[in-house]
């Protein structure tokens, strides 16, 4: 177990694990039918991801993460939303509430995935955690908005405990 730590810039995670992460991203995408309604934080292996999905069609996704939409292929598509409120430069994703409303303090529309694509920062006995506590509280939201929760880690986010918990 480690404590808190600071996040790594973007640019240096894209580098590590990189081989792993794609063969993690591919097989994600595995289990994404085509016409599927998915949502997918932040992180470098759900990049991978998005790339494996350039064969699919007619895919929902909502996201967080502002790096994904320049990955995923426009044919892959039918619809693309953007979650969150404030930006964190150094993961370049938005962290915030996962909601629409109708109008402005009206009624929340409610939104369900088939599937959601959790990137986390440690897996370990006592479940899933991450270095930010918004953006702990925003997966959690994700994985209760979903039919079925896939977790993205690589072998480097095993046996490790972060700031905070996101599920057990």
């Amino acid at each position: 177990d480690e404590g808190p730590r600071p996040d790594q810039a973007l640019g240096v995670r894209l580098r590590l694990q990189a081989e792993e992460k794609k063969l993690i991203g591919a097989r994600a995408a595995g289990l994404v039918p085509n016409g599927a309604v998915i949502i997918v934080n932040s992180g470098t292996t759900a990049l991978a991801l998005a790339r494996s999905l350039r064969h699919h069609r007619d895919l929902t996704i909502a996201i967080n993460n502002l790096r994904l939409p320049a990955e995923v292929a426009p044919d892959s598509l039918r619809d693309l939303y953007l979650f969150g409120g404030s930006v964190r430069t150094v993961t370049q994703a938005t962290t915030g509430p996962l909601s629409f409303q109708m109008t402005p303090g009206g009624r929340e529309i409610d939104v369900m995935f088939d599937l959601a694509f959790i990137a986390v920062g440690a897996v370990s006995g006592d479940g899933y955690s991450t270095s930010n506590l918004a953006d702990a509280a925003m997966m959690a939201a994700m994985m209760q908005r979903a039919n079925r929760v896939v977790i993205l880690a690589d072998s480097t986010k095993f046996n490790r405990r972060l700031f905070a918990q996101i599920s057990g």
